[in-house]
C-alpha cells in the first residue's frame, strides 16, 4: 500500500471511464502500515472486438500484492457488473465477503450452478445494517435500483467519512423494497461527509427518472390490450419488473411461462426471500404448447441479444419449445447496453419480419433506468453536502458531466480520475497522487488470460485475413524432401480465371526456397522467415490482405 500516515485514499481498478467491471479500493494508512477495503468485484461483457472471450474482469495484481492488508470485500448489490468476478478472483485473495441477504442468496444459487466455483466465506449484513471491517466502519444504506437490496455505503474512518453510492436512483414507487431514504442521507450529511464517490451513468440526462411503479401501470395496459401471445424480455435480475409483468399477465387472464436459466435462478431466490409474495406460481416451458395464444405470457432471457439466450433462439426459429407468430407481441422491457445494439436490432428485425409486434422504450414506458439523472444527483449532493465529489461508474462523457454538475452546486473539490489512479481524500486537498498497476483480464473458456497477451489480437487477425499453414521437410544437406504441404483457412479460394489462392501460395513457397543458398536452407529459422515473408507478400499482392502464416520446417 501507499504507506503514508493518517491518509485515506480511493483507488478504482475498474468501472471508471467505462460502464461495468466495477472494483473500488479504499486505503487507510497509518504509521504501522495500511489497510484496504475492496468494494465490488464485477465483470464487463465482451463484444465483437474480443472474439471468443466470455467476460472481462479487472486485473487485481496490485490487490494481490496487498492481500495481507485486505480487510474484506463488500458487495453493494448482485448485478454482474458489481459481483460477477467474485468466483474467479476471490481465490487470489481469500478474505471474507460482506453483503445483504438477497445478494448472498443469489451468489449461492450462482455457485451451485457453476461447477468448481469456490465456497466463499460470506458474512451477511442485515438490510440497513452496520459492520466493522478492520478499521472501516461500514453502514449499508438501502437505495432504489433495478435489483433488490441495492446499497450505498457510508464508510466511516477515524479521519473522515466517505459515501460510496453504488448504483442508485430516487424512486417513490420502487415496487420492491423501500424508496431511497432521504432522512438517512441527510443524517449522514449532518455528521460530515468528506467525499462522495458517485454513480455517473445518467449524468447527461436532465430531470429525474420515471418510477418503476409507472412502468408497472404501462405494462398492465399493454398486456390487457394485446392479442395473441405476449412475450417480455428484461434483465433477469430485475425482480420488480418481473413482478410487475407477472401481475399484468394475471390481471389479463394470462399464465406466465418462464424461459431461461438465469431468470429461473433469480425467480427461485426471489420466492425464497418472499419478494414475490402474492404472485401466483409460474409455469415451466413445457406448459407453453398447452396454453392458448391469448392466455399466455412468456418471460424471456436475452434482452441484450445474447446469441445463446432464449430470445435469440426464438428469433432464429431455433427454440425447441417456444415460438412467436404473426400477431403476437414482444416487449423489450430493458435498455440496450452500449455495444449490444447490432445484436438486439437483429432480433427486432427478425421478429418484425415474422409479423410480431415489437414494443421498446421508444414506443411506450416499458423500462426505466436504475441510475440517477441530474435532478437526482442534485438532491443527493444537497443531502450529503460533501467536501469532495469523485465521479465513477461511467464513460468519460458521463464522468465529465457529473463533475461539472458538482462544481455548479458549489462542491469545493471535484476529482476526475481514471482506473489505477490513487486519489488522496484525506488529509489536505483531494487529488491524484499516484498510480497503481491496473488492466483487464479475459475469461477465455475456463482460463483467465491477461488482456495484454496476443491471444485476442491474433484472433482478430484471423477473422480479418485468415491463416496459411505451410509444412516443409528438409534433408540434412538442405534439400527439400517431397512437395511442401499447404493448408489455408479463411482465404478466398479463387482469385481469377484458372488461378487459385493455393497456386499463389505454392509459388511463393517455391520462390522462397529457391531464393536461399543451400547452406542457409539448413537453418530452419532462416527458411521459416523466408517462407513467411514470401507467402504474406504474394497473398497481399493479389488480395490486399496479409494473412497470418505458420511455417513448420521438419528436418528428416
Amino acid at each position: 500500500m501507499i504507506k503514508r500516515p493518517n491518509q485515506l485514499v480511493f483507488v478504482p481498478l475498474g468501472g471508471v471511464g467505462e460502464i461495468g467491471m466495477n472494483l473500488a479500493l479504499y486505503g487507510l494508512g497509518s504509521d504501522r502500515g495500511g489497510d484496504w477495503l475492496c468494494v465490488d468485484m464485477g465483470v464487463a461483457f465482451a463484444d465483437d472486438a474480443q472474439p471468443g472471450i466470455n467476460l472481462i474482469m479487472p486485473d487485481i495484481r496490485f490487490l494481490e500484492g496487498e492481500r495481507q492488508n485486505l480487510a474484506g470485500i463488500v458487495l453493494t448489490h448482485a448485478h454482474e457488473d458489481h459481483f460477477g468476478a467474485v468466483f474467479s478472483l476471490w481465490p487470489r485473495l481469500k478474505v471474507s465477503v460482506y453483503c445483504t441477504p438477497f445478494t448472498a442468496a443469489l451468489m449461492e444459487a450462482k455457485r451451485l450452478g457453476e461447477p468448481g466455483a469456490p465456497e466463499i466465506p460470506v458474512k451477511i449484513v442485515p438490510v440497513g445494517g452496520r459492520v466493522k471491517i478492520g478499521p472501516f466502519d461500514v453502514e449499508f444504506v438501502p437505495v432504489a435500483h433495478s435489483i433488490p437490496e441495492s446499497n450505498a455505503l457510508a464508510i466511516r474512518t477515524p479521519i473522515g467519512t466517505v459515501v460510496h453510492t453504488g448504483d442508485w436512483k430516487l424512486d417513490p414507487g420502487p415496487v420492491i423494497g423501500k424508496p431511497t431514504d432521504e432522512q438517512k442521507f441527510r443524517s449522514i450529511g449532518a455528521e460530515g461527509v468528506r467525499a462522495v464517490i458517485c454513480d455517473s451513468t445518467n449524468a447527461i440526462r436532465e430531470g429525474e427518472s420515471p418510477s418503476e411503479a409507472e412502468v408497472a401501470q404501462s405494462l398492465a395496459e399493454i398486456v390487457r390490450k394485446a392479442k395473441g401471445r405476449v412475450a417480455l424480455t428484461t434483465f433477469a435480475s430485475n425482480v420488480a419488473r418481473l413482478r410487475s409483468a407477472a401481475l399484468a399477465a394475471f390481471e389479463a387472464g394470462r399464465e406466465v411461462v418462464v424461459v431461461g436459466r438465469a431468470m429461473e435462478r433469480v425467480i427461485n431466490v426471489a420466492r425464497e426471500m418472499r419478494l414475490l409474495d402474492g404472485v401466483p406460481a409460474f409455469r415451466g416451458v413445457d406448459a407453453f404448447s398447452s396454453l392458448s395464444r391469448d392466455r399466455v405470457m412468456v418471460l424471456l432471457t436475452g434482452s441484450q441479444g445474447e446469441p445463446r439466450a432464449a430470445l435469440a433462439r426464438i428469433a432464429g426459429d431455433d427454440h425447441p419449445e417456444i415460438e412467436l407468430d404473426h400477431g403476437d407481441t414482444l416487449i423489450f422491457s430493458s435498455r440496450t447496453i452500449p455495444g449490444n445494439e447490432k445484436a438486439v436490432n437483429r432480433i427486432i428485425n427478425a421478429m418484425i419480419t415474422q409479423g410480431v409486434h415489437v414494443i421498446t422504450d421508444r414506443d411506450a414506458l416499458v423500462h426505466v433506468s436504475g441510475h440517477p439523472r441530474r435532478g437526482e444527483l442534485r438532491r443527493m449532493y444537497e443531502w450529503l453536502k460533501p467536501e469532495v465529489v469523485v465521479p465513477v461508474h461511467g464513460e468519460a462523457l458521463h464522468l465529465s458531466e457529473n463533475a461539472k454538475l458538482a462544481r455548479s452546486l458549489g462542491v469545493q473539490e471535484v476529482v476526475e480520475c481514471r482506473n489505477g489512479d490513487v486519489v488522496r481524500l484525506v488529509p489536505g486537498s483531494a487529488e491524484v497522487i499516484d498510480q497503481v498497476p491496473f488492466g483487464r483480464v479475459y475469461q477465455d473458456g475456463q482460463l483467465l488470460v491477461n488482456a495484454e497477451e496476443r491471444t485476442v489480437a491474433d484472433r482478430r487477425k484471423l477473422a480479418f485475413a485468415g491463416v496459411v499453414s505451410v509444412a516443409v521437410a528438409l534433408s540434412g544437406r538442405g534439400d527439400i524432401v517431397g512437395d511442401p504441404w499447404v493448408e489455408m483457412t479463411g482465404l478466398p479460394v479463387s482469385i481469377g480465371i484458372n488461378q487459385t489462392m493455393e497456386d499463389v501460395v505454392m509459388e511463393a513457397v517455391d520462390d522462397a526456397i529457391a531464393s536461399l543458398p543451400k547452406a542457409r536452407r539448413r537453418d530452419p529459422d532462416a527458411l521459416t522467415q523466408a517462407i513467411e515473408r514470401s507467402v504474406r507478400g504474394a497473398v497481399n499482392a493479389v488480395w490486399g490482405k496479409k494473412p497470418l502464416c505458420h511455417v513448420l520446417v521438419v528436418q528428416v
